[in-house]
């Protein structure tokens, strides 16, 4: 099968680092789904107006490498320990798709690009090519008791986020005070580091964001608009 994107999703996410391990973790994220010239007819949209969630099909398009490994190893799980491929969400499998589940903040007409989907919770790094769009049914695609294995075990680490006062102000300036803790607190080092001292940079919406966690608190000390 020779497949090509339909779109790409644009998100405050240049790089691999700090984006949340799961969609819906972070909900306020946003996101702009843009499609590709040939896919740019609104009618390819109508009826999606409807639906709260839809399920997006995409390429871990930062991860591709040559050949694969029948097990891998999960961070959630210290990053010692091996699992098979298909029992993780682990970017280095046979075919290098993704799959998440976003909210559907709003669907607009552009004039020059088209349709472009409005979302949040989006856990793709910015630039992601999206291969497919299918609308979420909750009737068949929620299964609230099902059984999910090792990762039942995992409880979601929550951070508490201190950012001093001025940064605060200039965050909020730039609207994105609520997105940047929300992903914060989701602790994006990896699940293996626990360095008091070790200073972690990530870039956020054109920001660069130096932070530091010691115990539960991570304490963001520096934010630096990029040129």
């Amino acid at each position: 099968m020779d497949i090509q994107p339909i779109a790409h999703i644009h998100t405050s996410f240049p790089e691999k680092f700090g984006i949340p391990r799961q969609s819906g973790l972070a909900a306020s994220l946003r996101g702009k789904v843009v499609f590709s010239p040939e896919y740019r007819n609104p009618d390819c949209l109508r009826g999606l107006e409807g639906f709260s969630h839809i399920w997006l099909i995409w390429e871990f398009s930062a991860n591709i490498r040559q050949g694969w490994q029948p097990t891998v190893r999960p961070p959630r799980l210290g990053g010692n320990e091996h699992m098979g491929v298909f029992a993780t969400r682990s970017p280095f499998r046979p075919n290098a798709l993704g799959l998440s589940c976003v909210e559907v903040e709003s669907i607009e007409l552009v004039s020059d690009i088209g349709p472009v989907i409005n979302v949040r919770g989006a856990d793709l790094m910015d630039g992601t090519p999206i291969y497919d769009i299918k609308p979420y049914i909750s009737y068949s695609d929620s299964h609230p008791d099902a059984v999910c294995g090792y990762v039942d075990a995992l409880a979601e680490r929550h951070l508490e986020v201190y950012v001093p006062e001025d940064l605060s102000l200039l965050l909020d300036e730039a609207g994105i005070y609520g997105s940047l803790v929300e992903t914060l607190a989701l602790d994006p080092r990896p699940s293996y580091h626990d360095d008091p001292e070790r200073v972690y940079g990530m870039t956020f919406s054109g920001y660069n964001v130096r932070f530091r966690v010691e115990g539960n608190l991570l304490r963001v000390s520096e934010v630096k608009f990029i040129e």
